[in-house]
């Protein structure tokens, strides 16, 4: 018999090698008409500083431990299923802050056009800027930016680096 996990693999595994072979079979054509496209359209490209990137891999490797650990409680047959839906939910949870920070990171990318960190812990959200200079009145604007997308009350803090 199959066990949960054999079956993840083999799910994602086959994802994988359908994606790839769709790629390589890709005509070179459709690259080039890709590439000619980005060409002409204007684009901005902001580059992620290291104290950014830092952040980033600090915390998706708190998040890899973390789903782990609970996804061990999930697979684990003595655990009781009180304990396997309380993992489950802070899976649950985890997922919709991580979608969350990235809408947010977009959000302050395409309204004032920096690079951000965001952290969302309950009702604190941490905001970490990629700008050398402080502006009270930049960090206002992003707090009551973020605040709008929330109909409770968060405690919003920006950080620049």
């Amino acid at each position: 018999m199959i066990n949960k996990q054999s079956l993840w693999f083999l799910t994602l595994f086959s994802i994988i090698l359908v994606l790839s072979v769709y790629y390589i079979a890709m005509p070179n054509n459709t690259l080039a008409t890709i590439k000619e496209n980005s060409n002409t359209t204007e684009t901005i490209s902001i580059e992620e500083t290291d104290a950014l990137a830092a952040l980033r891999v600090e915390s998706d490797e708190e998040l890899e431990t973390t789903m782990s650990e609970l996804q061990s409680v999930l697979l684990n047959e003595e655990a009781t299923l009180e304990e396997k839906n309380s993992a489950y939910e802070r899976i649950q949870n985890m997922n919709l802050n991580k979608g969350k920070e990235e809408s947010i990171e977009k959000l302050i990318s395409d309204n004032f056009k920096y690079q951000s960190f965001v952290k969302i812990n309950n009702d604190n959200i941490s905001v970490t800027i990629s700008k050398k200079d402080h502006d009270v009145k930049i960090a206002n604007q992003i707090i009551r930016k973020i605040q709008e997308q929330y109909s409770n009350k968060m405690y919003i803090t920006v950080k620049f680096q």
